[in-house]
Protein backbone atom coordinates (compact mmCIF):
# COMPACT_ATOMS: atom_id res chain seq x y z
CA UNK A 1 0.00 0.00 0.00
CA UNK A 2 1.19 3.49 -0.86
CA UNK A 3 2.36 5.54 2.10
CA UNK A 4 2.26 9.31 1.71
CA UNK A 5 5.20 11.65 2.02
CA UNK A 6 5.02 13.84 5.15
CA UNK A 7 4.34 17.45 4.21
CA UNK A 8 7.16 18.54 6.49
CA UNK A 9 9.56 17.17 3.86
CA UNK A 10 8.16 19.62 1.31
CA UNK A 11 9.08 22.65 3.40
CA UNK A 12 12.75 21.77 3.03
CA UNK A 13 12.60 21.72 -0.77
CA UNK A 14 13.66 25.33 -1.24
CA UNK A 15 10.55 26.54 -3.09
CA UNK A 16 7.30 28.05 -1.83
CA UNK A 17 4.47 25.57 -1.46
CA UNK A 18 1.00 25.86 -2.95
CA UNK A 19 -1.84 24.03 -1.22
CA UNK A 20 -5.58 24.00 -1.84
CA UNK A 21 -8.47 23.27 0.51
CA UNK A 22 -11.61 21.37 -0.52
CA UNK A 23 -14.73 20.53 1.46
CA UNK A 24 -16.79 17.31 1.11
CA UNK A 25 -19.94 17.73 -1.04
CA UNK A 26 -23.44 17.24 0.36
CA UNK A 27 -25.25 15.65 -2.60
CA UNK A 28 -24.81 14.05 -6.03
CA UNK A 29 -24.64 17.39 -7.84
CA UNK A 30 -22.00 18.51 -5.34
CA UNK A 31 -19.92 15.41 -6.00
CA UNK A 32 -20.00 16.09 -9.72
CA UNK A 33 -18.82 19.65 -9.18
CA UNK A 34 -16.21 18.42 -6.71
CA UNK A 35 -14.72 16.04 -9.28
CA UNK A 36 -14.76 18.66 -12.03
CA UNK A 37 -13.08 21.19 -9.76
CA UNK A 38 -10.44 18.69 -8.64
CA UNK A 39 -9.63 17.81 -12.25
CA UNK A 40 -9.16 21.48 -13.09
CA UNK A 41 -7.13 22.19 -9.95
CA UNK A 42 -4.79 19.34 -10.90
CA UNK A 43 -3.59 21.52 -13.78
CA UNK A 44 -1.87 23.93 -11.35
CA UNK A 45 -0.10 21.04 -9.60
CA UNK A 46 -0.60 21.95 -5.93
CA UNK A 47 2.01 20.50 -3.61
CA UNK A 48 -0.78 19.13 -1.44
CA UNK A 49 -4.51 19.50 -0.85
CA UNK A 50 -6.63 19.27 2.27
CA UNK A 51 -10.21 18.18 2.83
CA UNK A 52 -12.31 19.56 5.69
CA UNK A 53 -14.16 17.68 8.42
CA UNK A 54 -17.60 19.00 9.41
CA UNK A 55 -18.59 20.34 12.80
CA UNK A 56 -18.82 17.52 15.28
CA UNK A 57 -17.60 15.03 12.68
CA UNK A 58 -20.78 15.56 10.64
CA UNK A 59 -18.98 14.87 7.35
CA UNK A 60 -16.83 11.99 8.57
CA UNK A 61 -17.80 9.51 5.84
CA UNK A 62 -17.85 12.16 3.13
CA UNK A 63 -14.44 13.43 4.19
CA UNK A 64 -13.11 9.90 3.86
CA UNK A 65 -14.70 9.48 0.42
CA UNK A 66 -13.42 12.86 -0.79
CA UNK A 67 -9.92 12.15 0.51
CA UNK A 68 -9.85 8.85 -1.38
CA UNK A 69 -11.02 10.51 -4.61
CA UNK A 70 -8.42 13.26 -4.34
CA UNK A 71 -5.64 10.79 -3.54
CA UNK A 72 -6.45 7.71 -5.59
CA UNK A 73 -8.21 9.18 -8.62
CA UNK A 74 -6.54 12.60 -8.87
CA UNK A 75 -3.10 11.74 -7.53
CA UNK A 76 -2.91 14.54 -4.98
CA UNK A 77 -0.96 14.42 -1.74
CA UNK A 78 -3.92 14.72 0.63
CA UNK A 79 -4.16 16.05 4.17
CA UNK A 80 -7.54 15.16 5.70
CA UNK A 81 -8.81 17.40 8.48
CA UNK A 82 -9.74 15.86 11.81
CA UNK A 83 -11.52 17.61 14.67
CA UNK A 84 -12.34 16.59 18.22
CA UNK A 85 -15.55 18.63 18.55
CA UNK A 86 -18.31 16.28 19.64
CA UNK A 87 -15.97 13.28 19.76
CA UNK A 88 -14.14 11.32 22.43
CA UNK A 89 -10.64 9.85 22.24
CA UNK A 90 -11.75 6.43 20.99
CA UNK A 91 -13.77 7.89 18.13
CA UNK A 92 -10.99 10.28 17.11
CA UNK A 93 -8.40 7.50 17.16
CA UNK A 94 -10.67 5.23 15.13
CA UNK A 95 -10.81 7.86 12.35
CA UNK A 96 -7.09 8.64 12.54
CA UNK A 97 -6.11 4.95 12.47
CA UNK A 98 -8.35 4.41 9.46
CA UNK A 99 -6.55 7.17 7.58
CA UNK A 100 -3.21 5.78 8.73
CA UNK A 101 -4.06 2.25 7.55
CA UNK A 102 -5.02 3.69 4.15
CA UNK A 103 -1.55 5.25 3.83
CA UNK A 104 -2.34 8.84 4.74
CA UNK A 105 0.45 10.35 6.81
CA UNK A 106 -0.75 13.97 7.07
CA UNK A 107 -3.64 15.22 9.21
CA UNK A 108 -4.81 18.77 9.83
CA UNK A 109 -5.57 18.63 13.56
CA UNK A 110 -8.20 21.11 14.74
CA UNK A 111 -10.50 21.49 17.72
CA UNK A 112 -13.39 22.25 15.35
CA UNK A 113 -16.71 24.02 15.73
CA UNK A 114 -19.59 22.80 17.91
CA UNK A 115 -22.00 20.32 16.27
CA UNK A 116 -25.08 21.74 14.57
CA UNK A 117 -27.59 23.03 17.10
CA UNK A 118 -24.97 23.74 19.77
CA UNK A 119 -23.69 27.24 20.43
CA UNK A 120 -20.68 26.46 22.60
CA UNK A 121 -17.90 23.88 22.56
CA UNK A 122 -18.47 20.99 24.96
CA UNK A 123 -15.28 18.93 25.46
CA UNK A 124 -15.53 15.15 25.62
CA UNK A 125 -13.14 12.67 27.14
CA UNK A 126 -10.40 15.22 27.84
CA UNK A 127 -10.36 16.70 24.33
CA UNK A 128 -10.91 20.37 25.13
CA UNK A 129 -8.42 22.06 22.79
CA UNK A 130 -6.65 21.48 19.50
CA UNK A 131 -3.50 20.83 21.53
CA UNK A 132 -5.24 17.87 23.23
CA UNK A 133 -6.04 16.35 19.84
CA UNK A 134 -2.49 16.88 18.60
CA UNK A 135 -1.02 15.34 21.74
CA UNK A 136 -3.29 12.28 21.37
CA UNK A 137 -2.42 11.77 17.70
CA UNK A 138 1.31 12.32 18.25
CA UNK A 139 1.47 9.77 21.07
CA UNK A 140 -0.62 7.22 19.16
CA UNK A 141 0.91 7.56 15.67
CA UNK A 142 4.33 9.22 15.90
CA UNK A 143 4.95 9.09 12.14
CA UNK A 144 2.04 11.41 11.33
CA UNK A 145 2.70 14.93 10.08
CA UNK A 146 0.29 17.14 12.01
CA UNK A 147 -0.90 20.55 10.89
CA UNK A 148 -2.39 23.11 13.27
CA UNK A 149 -4.47 26.23 12.76
CA UNK A 150 -3.36 29.77 13.60
CA UNK A 151 -5.20 33.09 13.64
CA UNK A 152 -3.32 36.21 12.48
CA UNK A 153 -6.13 38.35 13.90
CA UNK A 154 -6.71 36.21 17.01
CA UNK A 155 -9.05 33.29 17.54
CA UNK A 156 -12.57 34.65 18.14
CA UNK A 157 -12.75 32.94 21.53
CA UNK A 158 -9.33 34.10 22.78
CA UNK A 159 -9.40 37.07 25.20
CA UNK A 160 -6.30 38.62 23.65
CA UNK A 161 -3.49 37.95 21.19
CA UNK A 162 -0.98 37.03 23.90
CA UNK A 163 -3.24 34.26 25.17
CA UNK A 164 -3.86 33.04 21.65
CA UNK A 165 -0.12 32.80 20.93
CA UNK A 166 0.42 30.87 24.17
CA UNK A 167 -2.31 28.45 23.13
CA UNK A 168 -0.64 28.04 19.73
CA UNK A 169 2.70 27.37 21.42
CA UNK A 170 0.99 24.60 23.37
CA UNK A 171 -0.08 23.02 20.06
CA UNK A 172 3.52 23.13 18.87
CA UNK A 173 4.82 21.64 22.11
CA UNK A 174 2.18 18.91 21.79
CA UNK A 175 3.64 17.92 18.41
CA UNK A 176 2.33 20.14 15.60
CA UNK A 177 4.65 20.19 12.58
CA UNK A 178 3.41 23.29 10.77
CA UNK A 179 0.72 25.97 11.00
CA UNK A 180 -1.81 27.04 8.40
CA UNK A 181 -3.45 30.37 9.14
CA UNK A 182 -7.04 31.42 8.98
CA UNK A 183 -7.83 33.67 6.00
CA UNK A 184 -6.78 37.32 6.14
CA UNK A 185 -6.79 40.23 3.70
CA UNK A 186 -4.17 42.52 5.19
CA UNK A 187 -0.66 41.06 5.12
CA UNK A 188 0.39 43.22 8.05
CA UNK A 189 -1.59 40.90 10.30
CA UNK A 190 0.36 37.87 9.03
CA UNK A 191 3.73 39.57 9.42
CA UNK A 192 2.96 40.63 13.00
CA UNK A 193 1.60 37.17 13.75
CA UNK A 194 4.80 35.50 12.57
CA UNK A 195 6.90 37.94 14.62
CA UNK A 196 4.88 37.15 17.74
CA UNK A 197 5.14 33.43 17.10
CA UNK A 198 8.91 33.56 16.66
CA UNK A 199 9.29 35.67 19.80
CA UNK A 200 7.28 33.06 21.71
CA UNK A 201 9.54 30.25 20.52
CA UNK A 202 7.32 28.91 17.74
CA UNK A 203 9.76 28.02 14.97
CA UNK A 204 7.75 25.70 12.69
CA UNK A 205 6.59 26.83 9.20
CA UNK A 206 3.59 29.18 9.13
CA UNK A 207 1.65 28.87 5.87
CA UNK A 208 -0.58 31.89 5.13
CA UNK A 209 -4.20 31.15 4.22
CA UNK A 210 -5.65 33.17 1.34
CA UNK A 211 -9.21 33.29 0.01
CA UNK A 212 -9.97 35.02 -3.30
CA UNK A 213 -13.22 36.94 -2.80
CA UNK A 214 -16.06 35.58 -4.95
CA UNK A 215 -19.02 37.37 -3.36
CA UNK A 216 -19.16 40.58 -1.34
CA UNK A 217 -21.97 39.37 0.95
CA UNK A 218 -20.40 35.93 1.34
CA UNK A 219 -17.01 37.27 2.38
CA UNK A 220 -18.67 39.55 4.92
CA UNK A 221 -20.30 36.49 6.51
CA UNK A 222 -17.02 34.57 6.50
CA UNK A 223 -15.02 37.37 8.08
CA UNK A 224 -17.66 37.90 10.77
CA UNK A 225 -17.58 34.18 11.55
CA UNK A 226 -13.80 33.75 11.78
CA UNK A 227 -12.83 37.14 13.18
CA UNK A 228 -10.96 38.39 10.10
CA UNK A 229 -11.28 41.96 8.86
CA UNK A 230 -11.69 43.51 5.42
CA UNK A 231 -9.45 46.50 4.65
CA UNK A 232 -11.43 49.62 3.76
CA UNK A 233 -9.76 49.83 0.36
CA UNK A 234 -10.90 46.27 -0.48
CA UNK A 235 -14.39 46.99 0.85
CA UNK A 236 -14.76 50.03 -1.39
CA UNK A 237 -13.54 48.15 -4.46
CA UNK A 238 -15.96 45.30 -3.81
CA UNK A 239 -18.86 47.59 -3.00
CA UNK A 240 -18.40 49.41 -6.30
CA UNK A 241 -18.87 46.20 -8.30
CA UNK A 242 -20.94 44.04 -5.91
CA UNK A 243 -23.78 43.60 -8.44
CA UNK A 244 -21.41 42.09 -11.01
CA UNK A 245 -20.12 38.63 -9.98
CA UNK A 246 -17.48 38.68 -12.72
CA UNK A 247 -16.12 42.03 -11.58
CA UNK A 248 -16.19 40.96 -7.92
CA UNK A 249 -14.10 37.94 -8.84
CA UNK A 250 -11.64 40.10 -10.77
CA UNK A 251 -11.20 42.38 -7.76
CA UNK A 252 -10.87 39.40 -5.41
CA UNK A 253 -8.37 37.57 -7.60
CA UNK A 254 -6.16 40.60 -8.09
CA UNK A 255 -6.21 41.39 -4.36
CA UNK A 256 -5.22 37.81 -3.53
CA UNK A 257 -2.48 37.83 -6.18
CA UNK A 258 -1.03 41.04 -4.73
CA UNK A 259 -1.14 39.52 -1.26
CA UNK A 260 0.67 36.38 -2.34
CA UNK A 261 3.40 38.26 -4.22
CA UNK A 262 4.13 40.39 -1.16
CA UNK A 263 4.04 37.41 1.21
CA UNK A 264 6.47 35.36 -0.85
CA UNK A 265 8.85 38.28 -1.31
CA UNK A 266 8.89 38.62 2.47
CA UNK A 267 9.82 34.95 2.91
CA UNK A 268 6.50 33.16 3.53
CA UNK A 269 6.94 29.40 2.95
CA UNK A 270 4.12 29.32 0.40
CA UNK A 271 0.37 29.87 0.50
CA UNK A 272 -2.79 27.91 1.20
CA UNK A 273 -5.89 28.64 -0.91
CA UNK A 274 -9.42 28.43 0.43
CA UNK A 275 -11.26 27.77 -2.84
CA UNK A 276 -14.80 26.75 -1.74
CA UNK A 277 -14.73 23.88 -4.26
CA UNK A 278 -14.57 26.33 -7.17
CA UNK A 279 -11.86 26.33 -9.79
CA UNK A 280 -12.37 29.49 -11.87
CA UNK A 281 -11.02 32.02 -9.39
CA UNK A 282 -8.17 29.72 -8.38
CA UNK A 283 -7.01 29.22 -11.96
CA UNK A 284 -7.37 32.95 -12.64
CA UNK A 285 -5.29 33.67 -9.53
CA UNK A 286 -2.48 31.34 -10.57
CA UNK A 287 -2.54 32.89 -14.05
CA UNK A 288 -2.32 36.38 -12.52
CA UNK A 289 0.70 35.26 -10.51
CA UNK A 290 2.38 33.86 -13.62
CA UNK A 291 5.62 32.16 -12.71
CA UNK A 292 6.18 34.28 -9.63
CA UNK A 293 5.25 31.53 -7.20
CA UNK A 294 7.28 28.75 -8.76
Amino acid sequence: MKTDLPITDLFTGGKPLRSVEFFPPKDDDGWKQFSRTAERIASIKPDFVSITYGAGGSTRDRTDQAARILREEMGFLVMPHLTCAGSGQAEVLEVAKHFHECGFRNIMSLRGDPPKGETSFQPRDGLRYGSDLIRLLRSSMPDLCLGAGGYPEKHPEAPDMETDIRNLLEKVEAGADFITTQLFFDNAYYFRFVERCRAAGIDIPILPGIMPVLSYKQIQRFTDMCGASLPESLKSKLAAVQDSPDDVQKVGVQWAADQIEELLKAGAPGYHLYILNRANATLALVEALGGKTE
